[in-house]
C-alpha cells in the first residue's frame, strides 16, 4: 500500500492526499495551528478510515451470513490524551444496523470478529486506546 501526501503551500496547512488506489483527499489544520478548517484533519481521517474499515468488515460478516442487511452506520467518539503525542485513549464504536430479522447474536458476532480479528485498524489503535462497543437495531419492513 502506497500513499503521497502533498503540503499546498505556504498560506496554511492544508495537504492533499493521493491513494495507491488513485483517490484524492484533502485535509486541512485548525486554524490555531495555521489551517482554514476546509477539510478534515489528519487525526479525523485516522478515526473515520477506522470506521470505515469496521464497518465494511461487519456489513460483509453479516452479508455472507445471509442476513437481510439494510444498513449500517458507525458513530466513534474519541478522546486523546491531552499532551504530545496525543494518541487517541478511549474510542467508542456505536453501530446502528438497519435490516430485516436481523440477530441480536449476528451483529454483536459481526462487530467482535471485526475488532479482534479483522480491522486492522481498530486494532491498531487498541494498542494506546480503550475501545468499546455498542450498538443497536433497526428493523425494517
Amino acid at each position: 500500500m502506497e500513499c503521497k501526501v502533498s503540503w499546498n503551500g505556504p498560506s496554511g496547512m492544508s495537504f492533499l492526499a493521493q491513494t495507491g488506489s488513485g483517490h484524492l483527499v484533502t485535509m486541512d489544520g485548525a486554524p490555531e495551528g495555521g489551517g482554514h478548517n476546509l477539510a478534515p484533519r489528519p487525526m479525523e481521517m485516522v478515526l473515520l478510515g477506522t470506521g470505515g474499515c469496521t464497518a465494511y468488515d461487519v456489513v460483509l460478516i453479516l452479508k455472507k451470513g445471509r442476513a437481510d442487511i439494510r444498513g449500517c452506520e458507525c458513530v466513534l467518539k474519541a478522546d486523546r490524551a491531552d499532551t504530545e503525542p496525543k494518541v487517541f485513549t478511549k474510542i467508542n464504536f456505536h453501530f446502528v444496523v438497519t435490516g430485516k430479522g436481523l440477530k441480536p447474536e449476528a451483529v454483536e458476532r459481526a462487530i467482535t470478529l471485526s475488532h479482534d480479528k479483522y480491522c486492522s485498524a481498530s486494532i491498531m489503535l487498541g494498542k494506546t486506546a480503550e475501545i468499546t462497543h455498542s450498538f443497536e437495531i433497526v428493523e425494517v419492513d
